[in-house]
């Protein structure tokens, strides 16, 4: 194991603090509490150790052995070798947070890069520099909302088919603004309802508006009127992203939201059994200065050299608790870096065909699940590469059939919306082989004969 330190140097340590032992230095612990006898195994040699970690990592079954139709708001899209390789670098690794330009300017320059890519992905007008994920990234959205109108506007409208995960994550952000009211999402809300079941919510009360593109259930809606709506009443308007969607459908931009927050996993992150992950963030030039986190803006030096610098706001503004609008002071710099990696190499033209990749299989699979007994689709809205199926029976029972053939199932939407019985929402990706659906439906059949 790697010990720091040799005797040698503590001792000579230990005679410059003016004591004779390291268990001098505990001296101020009461003595019954200073090396208590801790009930831990035998020690390990570093090889017996990793050959137990490799044991227990060897009982975990992951997209590489199962094919994978699990998606739900984290996907198992394909990340180019060099996106892995490069993030290894040590100067990436180690790098923390750029404060100091003159010895950053590769560290923010990435950033730079990242925030013009989310911006063209997007259709906005500027981005920041990553929030930890989407749920934190839509959370910071409200924040910017409530303080954009002062706390003038109490009201936040959430659509039901906002993730789940995201909407919890909003309530725990918000908990201490006793005066805020979020409607729109509760149990009674319709689930097959469109956008437009929003808009009568929404009044001059309302600061924010959050939506998803796609939904939650993998629909695609186009939200110009609700926003159009919104903004005739002065709400601002979030959208929820899929970034690979992006590659093929109308941006948020154009249809004029004022935010657009989301999760950037698709971008080049492995799944990684949940985190860390990439919260995207962008918005409005007007808006700018309510944002949550840094921004790196592009300058020039005295002597005209192009260079990059964090601007509009200092670390200090999120860190004073009396007066910040947000506590992010920091953000997940090297997922960013992934993210950018991912986008650069893939390229435009690379992206729309991942993007058309996803979609093409997804109605395969959704057109020959739809044609098994006891299987239908519940919805006839146009979806991206996610769909909800129903299914004959609870789909907890149906997914242990699966992964005994080898196949991660999809989501139980029971889990999250008591109201969908036996409905199962089942994600296609680019990884997803022609052979792998038709085994996926294939064992969907057996179930329904069993």
């Amino acid at each position: 194991m790697f010990t720091p330190h040799t005797k040698t140097e503590r001792e000579e340590m230990l005679k410059t603090i003016g004591v004779r032992s390291l268990e001098d230095l505990f001296q101020d612990v009461p003595a019954g509490h200073r090396f208590p006898k801790l009930d831990l195994p035998p020690a390990l040699t570093e090889m017996e150790a990793l050959a137990e970690l490799q044991d227990i990592s060897g009982a975990n079954e992951t997209v590489r052995d199962l094919a994978c139709f699990l998606g739900a708001g984290a996907y198992n899209h394909y990340t180019p070798a060099a996106v892995d390789m490069l993030l290894r670098r040590g100067e990436f690794y180690t790098a923390y947070t750029p404060y100091q330009p003159e010895i950053s300017q590769g560290t923010l320059q990435s950033i730079f890069e990242y925030q013009s890519l989310i911006v063209e992905l997007t259709g906005m007008e500027a981005a920041n520099a990553s929030h930890y994920d989407g749920a934190t990234a839509t959370a910071e959205s409200v924040v910017m909302a409530y303080h954009n109108f002062r706390g003038k506007r109490k009201k936040v409208v959430m659509s039901p088919a906002v993730n789940p995960q995201y909407r919890a994550t909003v309530r725990t952000y918000t908990q201490g603004y006793e005066d805020l009211i979020l409607v729109g999402d509760g149990p009674q809300a319709d689930l097959n309802a469109g956008p437009e079941s929003l808009t009568p919510l929404i009044d001059d009360q309302t600061s924010l508006v959050i939506v998803q593109y796609p939904d939650f259930f993998g629909r695609i809606f186009d939200y110009t009127s609700l926003i159009n709506s919104a903004h005739q009443v002065g709400a601002l308007v979030a959208v929820v992203i899929n970034p690979t969607a992006l590659g093929l459908l109308k941006t948020p931009g154009e249809m004029g939201a004022d935010i657009v927050v989301g999760e950037g996993q698709p971008l080049g992150i492995p799944l990684s059994y949940g985190g860390p992950y990439l919260g995207i963030f962008a918005t409005r030039k007007e808006y700018v200065r309510k944002v949550a986190g840094r921004i790196v803006g592009e300058t020039a030096d005295k002597e005209g050299r192009r260079g990059y610098v964090l601007t509009l706001t200092a670390r200090e503004q999120h860190i004073r608790r009396e007066k910040a609008t947000s506590n992010i002071c920091t953000n997940v710099g090297l997922m960013a870096l992934a993210a950018t990696m991912y986008m650069s190499l893939v390229g435009k033209q690379g992206f729309r065909q991942v993007a058309n990749l996803c979609y093409q299989k997804a109605h395969y699979a959704a057109e020959k699940i739809a044609k098994i007994p006891g299987y239908s689709l519940c919805s006839d809205t146009p979806f991206f590469h996610e769909f909800m199926v129903c299914c004959p029976r609870p789909v907890e029972e149906i997914n242990a059939h699966l992964l005994d053939d080898g196949i991660l199932g999809g989501y139980d939407l029971s889990a999250d919306y008591p109201t969908l019985k036996n409905h199962m929402l089942i994600a296609v990706t680019e990884m997803n082989r022609r052979e792998e659906i038709d085994a996926l439906c294939e064992s969907l059949e057996e179930v329904s004969h069993a």
